[in-house]
């Protein structure tokens, strides 16, 4: 069943924004796109801005902040694969 057509869920932990439209994201590194649902964009985006604090923090950086990112990569691996391996693998 594709995940377009199944209610997807955002997990208790989340605390970004959840965007009301999906997008289409751009892979900045390979060129590839794919389409997102809102909920997919929402956590697409969560782990995006979990990277760059976690970046310019470098060893000062919360250990939330790595764990959150963590938990944001697995949920996508596990509800979209293909978008995952599109974006962030």
């Amino acid at each position: 069943m594709s995940t377009k057509t199944t209610k997807q869920k955002l997990p208790k932990w989340f605390d970004g924004e959840l965007y009301e439209v999906g997008d289409e994201v751009r892979n900045p590194y390979s060129g590839e796109t794919i389409e997102l649902t809102a909920v997919e964009l929402s956590m697409y985006d969560f782990c995006m801005g979990a990277t760059f604090v976690y970046e310019m923090q470098g060893l000062n950086a919360d250990g939330k902040i790595l764990k959150d990112l963590r938990k944001g990569l697995d949920w996508f691996r596990k509800t979209n694969p293909e978008a995952y391996m599109v974006l962030l693998d």
